[in-house]
Order: structure tokens, then sequence, then C-alpha cells
């Protein structure tokens, strides 16, 4: 009797876990939460937002953007990592809290290794050099020449510690050989109204940060940190065509999620998202924010991120920057 018994407990969970697998049908399902680790309206959020729109139109799920601002974005990728592992949490991650974090911090509460698993690379932007409308400087040559004619008296300055305008700037310095001071600022306007008071000598910004003020003549662009030039500022030269052979910073942008997520539901989602990217509306809206679409597999992703931790990872040893809590 007893044997028939569990038998039938048997027989009974078997057909459940059929029917509970033929009622979830295909993912996706149900609504995903995208984790966006920043305020709601800076350029990740808006940009992810765009994307995740086009997403929902596409896959006919509904997209739930978290805002999870704090410590460099360190806070929301944490939370991604805890999430359940069943493609229904997902996250941005860039250059900061994927590859320059893993350097600049003493630690961090997620282990983007053993924590978290890429899913696609969905756009890239770049930075513009720029220096006062009334500076002296006209190129990136110009700027080298003088920085190295008063060493230890020029001075740029960066939204934060850790931001690719604070990177682009150590790569620039190292590769230049420059003795030049870097002053934080809380934020990118404190930084720009610094530069046009004169009390910056160069920034690197954002190029969609840049463009209004380039057109306004407040500032003069003098280089861009892309290989080629860019569609937003196609007069303005690389600086790796200024002198700078190999300088390039991208501030790259992409989507991750908890480790062991199942194979299939991330190829579901890579291939979602690369969908998306081809959208003309979604095409338009990264141009007009200066981002151009990424392409590539999950492993394509793995592979950047691994590169760009190692390229930072020198720099930050190589400028002596200290480790922050």
């Amino acid at each position: 009797m007893h044997r028939n018994f569990f038998r039938s407990l048997s027989a009974l969970a078997v057909s459940a876990a059929l029917i509970g697998s033929a009622a979830a049908g295909p993912y996706p399902d149900k609504p995903i939460t995208f984790v966006v680790p920043s305020a709601a309206g800076g350029s990740p959020d808006v940009l992810s937002r765009l994307i995740t729109t086009q997403l929902a139109r596409d896959t006919g799920a509904t997209m739930v953007v978290e805002n999870r601002p704090g410590a460099a974005g360190n806070i929301g990728i944490a939370l991604v990592k805890r999430a359940a592992a069943d493609g229904y949490t997902v996250g941005y991650g860039n250059i900061n809290t994927l590859a320059v974090n893993r350097s600049l911090f003493k630690r961090l509460p997620y282990d983007v290794d053993q924590d978290l698993t890429p899913v696609a690379h969905m756009f890239d932007l770049y930075n513009a050099l720029i220096v006062p409308a009334d500076s002296p400087v006209k190129s990136v040559q110009d700027l080298i020449d003088l920085a190295r004619k008063q060493p230890g008296r020029l001075s740029y300055g960066a939204s934060g510690v850790g931001t690719t305008g604070h990177m682009g700037g150590e790569l620039f310095k190292s590769m230049a050989k420059l003795d030049v001071m870097f002053i934080p600022y809380n934020g990118g306007p404190a930084a720009i109204q610094d530069l046009l008071g004169g009390r910056l000598d160069y920034l690197f910004v954002n190029t969609s940060e840049a463009t209004p003020l380039v057109k306004s003549g407040k500032v003069r662009a003098i280089g861009v940190s892309s290989l080629k030039r860019l569609s937003l500022m196609p007069d303005v030269p690389t600086l790796d065509e200024s002198g700078l052979k190999g300088y390039e910073t991208v501030a790259w942008g992409g989507v991750v999620a908890p480790k062991g997520t199942p194979a299939d539901v991330v190829a579901t989602l890579n291939a979602a998202i690369q969908k998306a990217l081809q959208a003309p509306e979604v095409r338009t809206g990264l141009a007009t924010l200066g981002a151009e679409p990424a392409t590539g597999s999950p492993e394509e992703f793995k592979q950047l991120i691994d590169r760009e931790t190692a390229k930072w990872q020198k720099i930050i040893e190589t400028a002596g920057i200290e480790k922050l809590d």
C-alpha cells in the first residue's frame, strides 16, 4: 500500500510539473524588470528607456524600468546580482560598473565574473575634448605643447572620480606624458561652469553635452575620443588622428543578468535587443544623444568587458588613483 501511495504522489508531482511548464509558456510571459543603476533623467536612464520601449513593442512584454542610483552604480548592479536567474530581472551595466569600478573600489557588493551574465552590448557614447572659446589652444597638439611648457599648471575636471571624463583625461595625460592637475566635481554642470569661468583649462565631456556649447560659441571642441570621426561632430578630429595613436575612450553600455540565467533566455534577450537597435526610432534617438548602436553576441560583450577591465586597471594604477571605499 505504501508503495502504491508513493507512486501516486510521484505521478501527481510529475503531472503538476508538466502542467506548470505548459502554463508558463515561452519566455517572456510576464513583466521584465530593467534595473538602471542611476537616477531618472540621466543619459543611462534615457537611453535605456528608449530601448526598453522598443523591446516592449517587439516582444509584447511589459518592461518595468527601476532606477536604483548610488555608489557609482554599485547599488543597482548588486540588486541584479541578488535577483532570480530567470530572465525577468536584468540591468544596465556600463564601463563604470562592469570595468572601471573593479579597480577603483576597495570592494564591490558583486563580482562581475561570478555574479553576472553578459547579455548584450547596446550602444557606445564618446567624449569631446573642449576648451574655453577664448583659449589660445586650437588643437590637441596646442594643448599638449602648452601643458609641457607649464608643467603642473594646467588643470582639467570631470563630473566625478572614475567617470569617463576622468578616465579619458588620465589616458590623455599618460599617452601625452603630461603633468596636469585633475579636479573632481559633483556633477558635470559644475565642471562646465568652471571651464567657462576660466578656472579649468580643458574638459572631456559627452558629445551630446558638448555640442550645444560648441554651437553657442562658448567652447571649442578640439578632439573626440573615438577612433573615427563622429556624425555629431564631423569636423572635429579624433585624438588618434591628432597624434595620440590608439587613443580611445568609449562610454559603452549594455545589459547583464544574474549568473545562472538559462542560455536560451540570454540568447532570446540578445536577439530582441539586436532587433530593437535596428528600429528607426531607436537609431534616431541614439544619434540625438550622441550614441551609436552596438551589435554582438553575449560572448563578444564579455570580451569587451574583459578588455576594458584590463585597460582601465592599468590607467588607474599608473595614475596612482586612490581606491574608494
